[in-house]
């Protein structure tokens, strides 16, 4: 631990593990999740390598979604319901954003299925903080995140 004598780190009172370690774990990583400007410079660029998906409920998907994406709610993922889906391509998933865990159980079952799959880094909540284009029936007052059981209806 690096410290000068006397003095303590809250960083440093677990050591940090070696170079070949965090490579390991860096590149495991990297391989279950990509970012916001990573999926919208693809889209830019009209790649058609991966399938985004939405892994939130019907009707969050047609108030707001990434354009492109395919609508698939997390609970309702199996075989047959992912039948048209390319297991050539990978697939990118999605939910509301970093406090939803949707789009990790979405791609737990993806992966089961046979699917090589990612997960996009904090949802659409952050592609809208980010500024990327969403499709939506409710504009600007679309949520950024989950509104609760009632939600889309108007109080």
């Amino acid at each position: 631990m690096l410290q000068r004598s006397g003095e303590f780190s809250l960083v440093l009172e677990t050591p940090a593990v070696s170079p070949d370690e965090a490579s390991a774990h860096f590149s495991a990583k990297l391989s279950v999740e990509t970012d916001i400007s990573d999926v919208m410079l693809d889209l830019q660029r009209g790649y058609e390598g991966f399938v985004l998906l939405d892994a939130r409920d019907q009707a969050a998907f047609d108030a707001c979604h990434i354009p492109s994406a395919v609508s698939m709610p997390a609970r309702r993922i199996d075989a047959e319901t992912t039948r048209d889906i390319p297991k050539e391509k990978a697939v990118v998933v999605y939910c509301w954003g970093p406090a939803c865990n949707s789009a990790t159980k979405a791609a737990l079952k993806l992966a089961r299925l046979g699917f090589s799959v990612k997960e996009l880094i904090g949802g659409i909540e952050y592609w809208r903080k980010e500024g990327g284009h969403v499709e939506v029936t409710l504009a600007e007052s679309a949520p950024k995140y989950w509104q609760g059981p009632e939600w889309p209806g108007k109080a």
